[in-house]
């Protein structure tokens, strides 16, 4: 089986402080005796009917072309190339009015009000609807903190023409800030075909509220609890089937978990933090090969 293992042109954007989780993943397993080849998405040359499976890893910068990355997955799904994580996912996955899904289920979610293209943000009102001293503004096709902003009511008459005008682009969400992140950090669980992998929490530096690695925040490996690990299974057996990877972030709000984001496309898996990761990334994928190709 040639297996393409998909990740993006890397120009030092998402420049990371810890190991190339990508490229130390693609060695472990062509060690494994796996006929896998590292390759981008955006690569105009790339022949991707000969492939019998498609591996998506890290097309980090997907949300930057979006509508070139919607119709990169739609040549491969017309060329019957198998994509783990699935297309139908990962098309509903890239865009974050996918959160109203989950809340729809049922399951804890952020409170989040989406504020569609060509409209005007009442940023004013959302400050009083959350009763909240702080908002999230981010797109909801987006990553790596792209457009996020953390804003408060002093800064109401500075940032609403500044937000307006982003409205003409895209759709943008708007969230109460949870304190728990700062205060205690945001989990990240990780999933491999449905079954828990790791964890690791993570915290922002001084005076900052996000918490990528690679914009200054920490990582701390270390076990959830039984309960937490259910929370988050919650998520991955309703709305992760049939996938490879999961990720889910969140943070716990008076001791009741509640989902950031699920991460479906392109998480970091952050590998490095168990000795059996790796090895637990090589069965999930050996398991889903061959129902991915019935």
């Amino acid at each position: 089986m040639k297996i393409a293992y998909i990740c993006y042109e890397d120009i030092g954007t998402y420049a990371s402080p810890v190991e190339n989780e990508d490229q130390k993943l693609f060695q472990f397993l062509k060690q494994k005796g796996l006929d896998i080849h590292f390759m981008l998405w955006t690569d105009p040359l790339a022949d991707w009917s000969h492939f019998d499976l498609a591996l998506l890893k890290a097309p980090w910068d997907y949300f930057e072309k979006i509508d070139l990355f919607y119709a990169w997955l739609e040549e491969l799904k017309q060329k019957n190339v198998p994509l783990l994580n699935p297309y139908e996912v990962v098309r509903w996955n890239s865009d974050k009015h996918y959160l109203r899904d989950i809340a729809a289920a049922g399951l804890p979610v952020t409170p989040t009000l989406f504020v569609e293209k060509g409209h005007k943000a009442d940023l004013a009102a959302y400050f009083d609807q959350f009763n909240s001293v702080k908002l999230i503004v981010k797109p909801c096709i987006s990553a790596g903190s792209k457009n996020t902003y953390a804003i408060t009511p002093e800064q109401l008459t500075e940032f609403t023409p500044k937000l307006n005008g982003l409205l003409q682009q895209e759709s943008f969400m708007v969230q109460p800030f949870l304190p728990q992140i700062q205060e205690e950090g945001e989990w990240s669980l990780l999933f491999f075909n449905g079954r828990f992998s790791h964890a690791v929490l993570k915290k922002a530096k001084a005076g900052d509220f996000r918490v990528q690695h690679y914009l200054g925040g920490t990582i701390h490996p270390q076990p959830p609890s039984a309960e937490l690990i259910q929370h988050a299974e919650a998520y991955v057996h309703r709305f992760a089937k049939d996938c490879l990877y999961a990720r889910v972030d969140g943070t716990l709000v008076d001791g009741q978990f509640v989902l950031m984001e699920l991460e479906l496309i392109e998480p970091f898996l952050f590998l490095f933090t168990d000795l059996n990761s790796y090895e637990r990334y090589f069965k999930a994928l050996q398991q889903l090969t061959v129902s991915s190709l019935v």
